[in-house]
């Protein structure tokens, strides 16, 4: 058993286991799909103004917080980690994999590898790959300076200013998934918007799976504790595009993200749902949760250090289960407080991590995976400035995929309604500062200038009535009346905004079309396996080892 703060609690196997226009869809076997429609994009009539749906790109050229020296440095003393120290390692058949591989493994689990049997396994994996789900046109592109913007993952309570605060439910976890499709700069959804504890433990994941693939089209994260979860991610995704099971390892779907158990221990729940997806050839991130003072030592150096061999053990295991399965770079550092222990984040500390994780990924060629947090207990000034601080990390890091980018508070235990509409409003923020900006002759205007003349004004003049629609980016929450104005209105802060905004989301929201005949298999298959899950069964699929 492990506590995972981004997946929840760990238990036995379910089973018994520049911008540019999106890319096309993988046709995979063609022989083996079903002849349905293409889904198509459906925009809810709700007036908020977004931007287009694309592929994010970052133009800037990456922070790199650690000179060559430092890289070197925390290399060599990774590889000495896992050479000497070593990671234990929970679970029968991972532990032979890495045995066949040329591992040292002791009798209490106990890994070391060779640095070259460490970069030899790297060597197999992807830099860049893309996750195709049922809707092609929100094909997830990964790796590269591409950035993508993910849902909060993991908590285990709701809240909003109207009903308060609550553990959650089935019902906030769809919400969650149907805010996630509502926005645009939300491209995908982490493993669990938040727990279902109104569900039985063993079978919820069927019905959170069910409804990340009928509330919306976008690429999401499974829970990958258990080989039989994963198992079941990968032929519900199958199902929703009308592919076979084996067709997703030429057109990946399903996804999970692992946690290493800091310090030093990878569990077989994780391990083994990692690795069946692996089998299938599906996308891991492998993500060690190292706090500063409670998980690694209090520094940055022993964090970076543990973080990467951790998150290379990983990743060594799923290239050794399956060579050139994609896989993701993860890293979860920030620190605790040291009068408290309680964990923070968007700290200085947690945004050089996010900085200096995406220079280790690109130093052996991964895809990165980060975060954006904060620790308050509300949506104030501290939830934002927390959030700003790790994003601006996360962003100029090039980290690819972005997790917990909208909803996320009180350090992960609080999927907020609120907190998705306030920071999708700061990821389309970041977004249009993206943007190239656009210099030529027409954009300087000087015949505009002659026209207005010293001491005049632009508001009327050829040049702005040209572009006054959309000269500027335009803003869904911000309230940029005057004073006066904004009393009379009411004198809401964004908070309050918020508040008035996702119910009308939520009213308005229609799911994206879905065949019919697909609904049906998905439905038959949940029944079939909620039923199978009430009987005892083997730990894991030993046909798919």
């Amino acid at each position: 058993m492990s506590t995972d703060n981004e997946g929840g609690t760990s238990a036995p196997d379910a089973r018994g286991p520049g911008t540019e226009s999106p890319g096309t869809r993988n046709p995979g076997t063609a022989g083996r799909r079903r002849k349905r429609k293409r889904n198509t994009e459906k925009a809810s009539s709700i007036a908020l103004p977004q931007l287009e749906r694309k592929v994010l790109r970052n133009r800037f050229a990456p922070v790199e917080p650690l000179d060559e020296e430092q890289i070197n440095l925390i290399h060599e003393a990774s590889m000495t980690l896992l050479e000497e120290q070593g990671i234990e390692v929970l679970g029968d058949m991972a532990l032979d994999v890495l045995r066949k591989a040329g591992a040292d493994v002791d009798d209490d689990g106990m890994v070391r590898m060779d640095r070259n049997l460490v970069m030899q396994s790297l060597a197999t994996a992807p830099q860049e790959f893309t996750v195709t789900p049922r809707n092609p046109a929100n094909t997830l592109h990964t790796g590269g300076n591409v950035i993508n913007f993910g849902m909060v993952s993991g908590p285990p309570n709701v809240h909003d200013c109207i009903n308060g605060r609550r553990m959650g439910n089935i019902a906030d976890f769809e919400n969650l998934v149907r805010f996630g499709q509502h926005f645009n700069v939300i491209t995908f959804f982490g493993n669990q918007a938040t727990a279902p504890t109104d569900l039985p433990v063993n079978s919820r994941h069927l019905d959170t799976l069910m409804a990340s693939i009928t509330l919306s089209d976008k690429p999401f994260f499974s829970t990958g504790i258990g080989a039989g979860r994963s198992l079941d991610a990968a032929h519900m995704c199958a199902i929703s595009r009308g592919i076979s099971i084996e067709d997703l390892a030429d057109s990946p779907t399903a996804m999970t993200n692992i946690n290493v158990n800091s310090p030093r221990k990878l569990d077989d729940s994780m391990a083994y749902g990692a690795m069946q997806l692996a089998t299938l050839g599906q996308p891991v991130a492998v993500t060690p949760f190292t706090l500063m003072g409670a998980m690694t030592p209090a520094t940055l150096g022993a964090a970076f250090v543990q973080q990467n061999a951790e998150a290379l053990l990983g990743i060594a295991l799923l290239q050794f289960t399956r060579p050139g399965t994609p896989v993701i770079y993860g890293g979860f550092t920030s620190n605790v407080d040291m009068r408290s222990g309680a964990p923070a984040f968007g700290t200085p500390e947690n945004a050089l991590a996010n900085l200096a994780g995406g220079q280790l990924a690109r130093y052996y060629n991964l895809p990165h995976r980060t975060s954006a947090c904060n620790a308050s207990n509300t949506v104030d000034a501290q939830a934002i400035y927390e959030t700003q601080m790790s994003l601006w990390g996360a962003v100029m890091g090039h980290g690819n995929l972005i997790y917990h980018t909208a909803g996320w508070l009180e350090g992960g235990l609080v999927a907020s309604f609120e907190k998705v509409i306030v920071d999708c409003e700061m990821l389309q923020h970041m977004t249009q500062f993206l943007q190239p900006i656009k210099i030529d002759l027409d954009e300087i205007g000087l015949d505009a200038m002659k026209e207005v003349g010293p001491g005049g004004h632009f508001f009327g003049c050829d040049h702005t009535m040209a572009r006054y629609k959309d000269a500027f980016y335009q803003p869904f929450l911000s309230d940029w009346q005057n004073h006066e104005s904004w009393t009379a209105a009411g004198a809401k802060d964004a908070t309050q905004r918020a508040t008035e905004i996702w119910p009308t989301i939520l009213k308005e929201f229609e799911p994206p079309p879905l065949d019919a005949a697909i609904k049906e298999e998905l439905e038959a298959y949940v029944a079939k396996r909620k039923e199978q899950l009430g009987k005892e069964e083997p730990a894991l699929e030993p046909e798919l080892w």
